[in-house]
């Protein structure tokens, strides 16, 4: 069941799987994604591992609070390198969201996992509030805008307006993530369809996803930052990744100490199926580590 609060001065939607008095674990998702952009069932397979499963629609998406007045980010000055109108929020905002929701459920210290943008979020997390964060888990990510950069056909793809109408807009995701999804796996239509029907039904704004785009975009970049962190780190990364290119994760690996690094062979810019057990099973690995459970782990 879907449920607010208020956090960092904005209202924020989630939902809670799993256990509730299992470990804390927030996923964090990408850009325009909202919370179910986290497969149901990819999300209970997590749960089932003894965590209480956190995910949430980060801000300008979904049910949670929209800068609606900010209307459309000027893109063309970025594109000129002339200075924009600051932006409305930056990723370290969005990050500042994710710490506040942790504080209000009474879940911090948590395990964090985020893909795409929502790895950008989770990376600043650990950066700006270290003692919130008992693992990190940067997915399909980079620490900064100019490493892993995409294809001109991903980049073309991202850059496409949402669509005004429910059909038109599950018609474009479908096209979207042919491109950037993963060549090596089954493309499951039928799911990315009933994404984004549910996604169009919850958010009517149609620029909410320009300004994630756009506070990406102005950003800076995270590399130094990273290196203070702490926290015991998994990057997982797609070989045939057009949108974030695997430059990205190896630049996110590289840059948080003693991080470990998963490639995964035929992975786009998607989590098929095929692979969910295996990041299960290093999500949960990283976690218990980060508790001292295994027999590998600290006492």
């Amino acid at each position: 069941m879907i449920d607010k609060l208020e956090a960092n001065g904005l209202t924020l939607a989630y939902e809670e799987m799993g256990d509730p008095a299992g470990r804390p674990l927030l996923m964090v998702n990408g850009l325009g994604s909202q919370m179910n952009g986290w497969h149901d069932e990819f999300c209970r397979l997590l749960a089932g591992r003894g965590f209480r499963l956190v995910r949430f629609d980060n801000r300008d998406v979904g049910e949670s609070t929209h800068f609606s007045a900010y209307g459309v980010p000027d893109f063309a000055a970025v594109s000129r390198g002339t200075p924009p109108p600051p932006p409305p929020y930056l990723l370290e905002d969005m990050a500042d969201d994710a710490a506040g929701l942790l504080d209000a459920l009474a879940m911090a210290p948590a395990h964090v996992v985020g893909m795409s943008m929502g790895g950008m979020i989770v990376q600043a997390l650990a950066i700006r509030h270290p003692s919130k964060v008992r693992s990190l888990t940067s997915i399909m990510s980079t620490p900064s805008r100019s490493v892993g950069q995409a294809t001109p056909e991903a980049s073309a793809a991202l850059m496409v307006p949402r669509p005004t109408t429910r059909e038109a807009a599950i018609e474009q995701a479908v096209r979207t993530f042919r491109i950037i999804g993963s060549p090596g796996f089954e493309f499951d239509e039928q799911w990315r369809r009933s994404v984004a029907a549910a996604a169009f039904d919850r958010d009517p704004d149609p620029f909410g996803r320009a300004r994630q785009l756009f506070a990406i975009m102005c950003s800076p970049d995270r590399t130094p930052g990273l290196a203070s962190v702490k926290a015991p780190a998994l990057v997982i990364h797609g070989a045939a990744d057009p949108l974030v290119q695997p430059a990205g994760g190896r630049a996110t690996a590289g840059a948080i100490p003693g991080a470990e690094l998963m490639m995964i062979d035929g992975m786009g810019h998607d989590l098929p199926r095929a692979v969910w057990p295996s990041i299960v099973d290093r999500v949960t690995a990283l976690a218990d580590r980060a508790d001292g459970l295994g027999s590998d782990s600290a006492p």
